[in-house]
């Protein structure tokens, strides 16, 4: 079921366009992994995490999108452990900002081998996702998270 979820959403996103102002609220970062448990959190994955996060920011600036500054919600976003799943502060967030649409991403660690990406864009109107994707990669390095938030930046948002 999911994966019919999924594919229906990815049809119907590609024909959503996203111009307008965007308050990009950053990636999140979930780990799993028992390494992280065993270990503490990896420099080089925050590092990464904010590479990625570059990427999508000059990605939609490229785009023609604006990008809101998020001054005004500073302080409420930093409580928030994850804005792509805080029961719609990410869109009360957006709304506060007069934004069109909110985006927001996770990067999630299963082991050091695998982790999933994923980008959701919601209209603040509706709160309705209206593009997004999720891609798994393989590999815990530099050039696979950039490689695979490409994909997804290239598949999902590029027009």
């Amino acid at each position: 079921m999911r994966l019919v979820c999924l594919l229906f959403l990815l049809v119907w996103a590609t024909s959503v366009k996203a111009d307008g102002k965007v308050a990009f609220l950053g990636l999140t970062m979930l780990d799993t992994s028992l390494q992280t448990a065993e270990l503490g959190q990896s420099p080089e994955e925050v590092a990464r995490l904010e590479k990625v996060a570059t990427l999508v920011e000059e990605t939609f600036l490229a785009q023609g999108c604006d990008l809101l500054d998020l001054a005004p919600v500073r302080e409420e976003l930093a409580r928030v452990v994850n804005p792509a799943k805080c029961y719609g502060c990410d869109i009360r967030m957006g709304a506060k900002l007069g934004a069109d649409f909110v985006l927001v991403g996770e990067v999630q660690k299963v082991s050091n081998l695998i982790l999933t990406m994923n980008l959701q864009l919601r209209d603040v109107a509706t709160g309705q996702t209206v593009k997004g994707r999720v891609v798994d990669i393989r590999s815990n390095t530099d050039e696979s998270w950039l490689r695979g938030m490409r994909y997804i930046l290239k598949t999902a948002f590029i027009r």
